[in-house]
């Protein structure tokens, strides 16, 4: 289903990446997101894209216009997911391969541009998923390598058809 609307994205970013690898870095000198470096500036009526979540995201979830993406070491994500997940909606994000140069064709390993396109993608804004992974090089790879599997899960109607097309792809 196609969705014209267009989400307000957040990155809480804690400073622990390279700023020159940085894709949410990159996507906020272009306008597209924003930055914000305290948790209690985080909008409330959002979705988390936590990778602890037990619910995976899905086009149920695409009426809430705020996607939250956080930008931190995975030696300390779990706790900040945590914390952070306590404030809004937490959703994991489905089974799908990185195209990133850093994590290239491991699963589950997105770079916070990806994992934001996906959620647009499956919440049916594939066009502004489009502009987001435009910025970089290997962007537009991310929705060639996943497009059977994020197309599966824009199609499903919620958590549990989305967590069924993803044995697909396991």
């Amino acid at each position: 289903m196609k969705n014209t609307e267009t989400y307000a994205l957040y990155v809480y970013d804690l400073g622990e990446d390279d700023p020159k690898k940085c894709t949410s870095k990159k996507l906020a000198k272009f306008g597209l997101i924003n930055i914000i470096n305290s948790m209690g500036k985080l909008p409330r009526n959002a979705i988390l894209l936590n990778p602890f979540s037990e619910k995976a995201l899905s086009p149920a979830d695409r009426h809430i216009k705020n996607i939250v993406a956080i930008d931190c070491s995975w030696e300390n994500a779990e706790a900040i997911f945590r914390r952070a997940g306590r404030r809004m909606r937490s959703r994991a994000l489905p089974y799908l391969l990185a195209a990133n140069p850093v994590n290239y064709g491991r699963p589950l390993r997105l770079s916070t541009v990806e994992a934001m396109a996906a959620t647009l993608y499956i919440f049916g804004a594939e066009e502004q998923a489009k502009s987001l992974l435009s910025k970089f090089k290997w962007g537009l790879h991310f929705l060639e390598l996943n497009r059977m599997p994020l197309d599966d899960y824009r199609e499903a109607r919620n958590s549990s058809e989305v967590i069924e097309a993803m044995k697909e792809y396991i």
